[in-house]
């Protein structure tokens, strides 16, 4: 019985460090190559709203687990960087103090051809990348911490909302294929 649940330990051991390597993580020197080149994509997986009435207002939710972070379902919540132009499409939650009516203006939704990126790297190896856009009207800059391991930190803020912060990572910008006319 003693060598069963030594064997079973020994296994179930090794499923957790297996799984703990799996997890989606990317090369230094590839990271460092995307993050130089500016061509790159930003996923969004969870964001941190920093204003506490959106935070209350979701705990209040009977049977809902109390939270500060919000799991980003679905995929399509990026930030994509190109030579001379820069598509964001992020959700938002927070306070905004000047609002239009109609939907589209609701969440970050833009594309900017005029953008200016700084770049500055840490001791730790860490990337910063400071981007101004210069022709979208309410967001005065963006901040995105690359890490070594390819996650992120992204930090928006907005000339007339509270500031929002996202968690994912980066990855390669995907080709896009021409359909074929039939």
């Amino acid at each position: 019985m003693k060598k069963f649940i030594s064997i079973i330990s020994v296994f179930i051991l090794t499923l957790s460090f297996q799984n703990c390597s799996s997890q989606n993580t990317s090369d230094a020197q590839m990271v460092n190559a995307l993050v130089t080149s500016e061509e790159f994509t930003f996923h969004a997986e969870r964001a941190n709203p920093m204003n506490y009435d959106v935070i209350n207002a979701l705990n209040s939710i009977p049977n809902n687990p109390s939270t500060r972070i919000l799991q980003l379902d679905g995929d399509g919540y990026e930030i994509e960087l190109k030579k001379g132009k820069m598509e964001v499409v992020l959700p938002y939650f927070g306070r905004a103090f000047n609002t239009t009516y109609g939907s589209s203006d609701n969440s970050y939704r833009f594309t900017s051809k005029d953008y200016t990126v700084t770049k500055s790297q840490s001791k730790k190896g860490n990337w910063v990348l400071k981007i101004k856009p210069n022709d979208v009207k309410n967001v005065s800059d963006i901040n995105i911490e690359v890490y070594k391991n390819g996650k992120a930190f992204t930090s928006i803020r907005s000339n007339d909302r509270q500031p929002i912060t996202y968690d994912g990572y980066i990855s390669k910008n995907e080709e896009v294929k021409e359909k074929e006319k039939l």
